[in-house]
């Protein structure tokens, strides 16, 4: 099968349009149920998404129609353990794919609007062009809000109060410092330990109001304030989502999150940015663009390159067969 790898902000996002079993169902969502019910195409994810062909970090996602005629495209987004419900970096990257590949007109200069669906729901992802070149995207995502705060949690590190809010998928947000770390690529294993440890701790409790099948925790923030400036709060994080997963950019679902409670908290107004570092040190921008019933809609913005394409291909023969997972 035929893939088109990019990168947003350091984090893979590995784009398949072929090559895969039919994945039934009418929209999204449903199909997102049958593909984790489905052994035939979970084999395909697995072939991808595992080593030799990938790695315990690698993620992507399947291109399938959109719930109705009014979105470009729909994708099911997978990662080493299975499928998400939201993905902030690959609604960036499928934007940069859909106008680079002629997927989706685009004028050389200007913006044009990519509509995407996703498990969660419907998000456009606003593809900035300059000189014929894509320059950045900005996804504006379904509503966000927060769901609750100061959850205690015990660890191996002591009891710490975690904040849980909604960007496609919750999150845990909790102060890297409270846990006597802080985002720096040293701290890598110990961020990953302990992010583990209060996603399961969380995960059963943590149930969607109206769709089961957005309930669960998705990921652990761990987060490092770096204080508040005239034109908004800066932070630097690393989310631990799956089961230790660990994103290298900053998280664009988990921007949505974390904007979620810093509007909650007055950190951030009209106007003002979320200037979000990751912990290789790259950057999305977050704003709050409108206040909803029980929640904002929030725009994230980011770039994505594409760094190549290759043919997959399974030897029958092959007794690693679909690969494995070290972690």
């Amino acid at each position: 099968m035929n893939v088109t790898d990019y990168h947003t902000a350091g984090e893979p996002f590995r784009i398949v349009t072929e090559g895969f079993p039919e994945i039934r169902g009418t929209t999204v969502a449903e199909r997102r149920e049958y593909a984790m019910g489905s052994a035939d195409v979970d084999a395909i994810r697995q072939l991808l998404v595992n080593e030799p062909r990938g790695h315990a970090d690698m993620y992507g996602g399947f291109v399938v129609p959109g719930n109705d005629d009014g979105a470009h495209l729909g994708v099911l987004f997978w990662h080493k353990d299975g499928y998400s419900t939201a993905c902030g970096h690959g609604t960036i990257a499928l934007g940069t794919w859909a106008v680079e590949s002629g997927r989706v007109p685009a004028p050389a200069d200007g913006d044009t609007e990519v509509v995407i669906d996703v498990p969660s729901g419907r998000v456009v992802a606003r593809v900035t062009c300059s000189g014929g070149a894509v320059d950045r995207v900005a996804f504006r995502n379904v509503p966000s809000y927060v769901d609750r705060r100061g959850v205690p949690v015990s660890t191996s590190r002591g009891e710490v109060q975690a904040d849980i809010s909604f960007g496609g998928a919750y999150y845990a947000s909790v102060a890297a410092s409270s846990v006597g770390l802080s985002v720096t690529p040293s701290n890598y294993v110990d961020l990953i330990a302990v992010g583990r440890e209060i996603k399961w701790a969380l995960d059963s409790q943590t149930v969607h109001p109206t769709d089961p099948r957005l309930s669960g925790l998705y990921g652990t923030i761990l987060y490092d304030d770096l204080g508040q400036g005239a034109a908004g709060p800066h932070q630097r994080n690393v989310a631990v989502f799956a089961d230790g997963e660990v994103d290298r950019s900053p998280c664009g679902s988990g921007t949505s999150a974390r904007l979620a409670l810093l509007y909650d908290e007055g950190r951030i107004g009209p106007g003002q940015v979320l200037r979000h570092e990751s912990i290789v040190g790259t950057t999305f921008l977050g704003r709050v663009v409108e206040e909803v019933a029980g929640g904002v809609v929030t725009e994230v913005e980011g770039a994505a390159y594409r760094t190549g394409t290759a043919t997959f291909t399974l030897d029958p023969r092959d007794p690693l067969g679909t690969g494995f997972t070290l972690r």
